[in-house]
């Protein structure tokens, strides 16, 4: 039997959880940001010792593989912490516009180059995980 002391509770919880999401959110934003304006590679230059060397998680195919999973992972704390608000269209657009203006910042960046595969990664990473939620929503 559920009381109102553990629905008390579970919304209490809840609300930890969607402030842990929002500022997950805020901190891989300026993360993902830091690594996309660097003038080369932070992974390659701290695994490496070379910023012009890129470390891949997967082979490309087709898409930007790092580029797909970066933004994967920023479009479903996005989608996470705010599916539940007035926000989520904002997020959603926020999410596109950040995608192409960091791939576009490239072509001013030295080492670093504006690439179309990069740019459909980010894409296909922000469509997924939109495409998933409005199934979870649909259906749910």
């Amino acid at each position: 039997m559920i009381t109102d002391k553990d629905d008390k509770i579970n919304i209490i919880i809840m609300k930890i959880i969607n402030k842990i999401l929002v500022q997950g959110f805020y901190l891989a934003n300026l993360v993902l940001i830091m690594l996309y304006l660097y003038p080369g590679s932070i992974f390659g230059y701290l695994l490496y010792n070379d910023s012009s060397l890129q470390p891949q998680i997967t082979r490309d195919f087709i898409i930007s593989s790092n580029h797909f999973y970066a933004f994967v992972f920023l479009s479903i704390l996005g989608v996470s912490a705010y599916q539940n608000t007035k926000k989520i269209k904002f997020i959603i657009i926020y999410l596109f516009l950040l995608s192409i203006i960091l791939e576009l910042l490239h072509i001013f960046i030295p080492i670093r180059t504006f690439e179309w595969t990069d740019l459909f990664g980010n894409f296909l990473g922000v469509i997924l995980i939109i495409i998933i939620y409005k199934i979870k929503n649909r259906y749910a």
